[in-house]
């Protein structure tokens, strides 16, 4: 049975607000860290770490949440699911705005952390925003920035409509899922620090001054674009036609 639509939108709330705290905090808190009186050495956990993190945020989401909400967490994913006929039209808007408050509570709340530090600030630290050209870790164009997450948000959907598909293997989806997020951030962190998720880029965003929200649009729209090519395209590569399955707000229903 499918549950009420209030615990469905409770649960994408929820896990919304653990990828942004748990991969962004990683990324704000954890991945630079200096030893004490010790400038040249690095305690943090560096751009592998930032990628485990959001790895497991989405992995830990799924198991703990995903039988309630389906665990999507993202913008991107919902849209491409429905396209994929794996979810109704009628929830994509009401997910869509518990996402991404989730992920802004989630941004307030490391916020507040972050400002533990005197002298802390999110604009000049750069918050873990998703960015092009001088915002870019790796100084990466325009061009260049929305191909990858266009690319790398098609992947994301196509490994998330196979694991979970009825011919999958029972229970390994979160894993797969969870991965394939990790390999998404080893590859993109230095050209856009990755979004391939609208909730997560808007989440912290906010807080990081006018020249991260001026360039969020890009973060919005590519990984919409990148979900809704598997969403329309999954069913072609995999030969599965889904006309005529049952919809329901779970990821997989047959």
């Amino acid at each position: 049975m499918t549950p009420k639509m209030s615990a469905r939108l409770g649960a994408e709330m929820l896990g919304s607000f653990w990828l942004v705290f748990g991969g962004c905090g990683t990324a704000v808190l954890g991945a630079y860290f200096l030893a004490p009186d010790n400038e040249a050495v690095n305690l943090g956990v560096g751009h592998l770490g930032v990628s485990i993190a959001f790895g497991l945020t989405v992995l830990t989401g799924i198991y703990a949440l995903g039988a309630v909400s389906g665990g999507h967490f993202n913008p991107a994913v919902t849209f491409g699911l429905a396209l994929g006929k794996r979810f109704p039209w009628k929830d994509v808007v009401p997910y869509w705005i518990v996402q991404i408050i989730g992920a802004t509570i989630g941004g307030a709340v490391l916020l507040v952390v972050a400002n533990g530090i005197p002298g802390f600030s999110a604009s000049e630290s750069g918050f873990a925003t998703n960015g092009y050209d001088d915002l870019s870790p790796g100084g990466y164009s325009l061009l260049a920035c929305a191909v990858i997450e266009v690319v790398l948000t098609a992947m994301f959907l196509y490994v998330i409509l196979g694991a979970t598909d009825a011919r999958a293997p029972i229970g390994f989806a979160g894993v797969a899922i969870g991965l394939a997020l990790t390999l998404i951030h080893l590859i993109s962190i230095p050209v856009t620090n990755t979004s391939v998720n609208p909730a997560r880029s808007l989440g912290v965003a906010w807080f990081a001054g006018s020249d991260a929200l001026s360039q969020v649009w890009l973060f919005l729209l590519a990984p919409l674009v990148g979900g809704a090519i598997a969403g329309l395209t999954y069913a072609l590569v995999t030969g599965v036609d889904r006309e005529g399955v049952e919809v329901t707000g779970d990821v997989e229903a047959e």
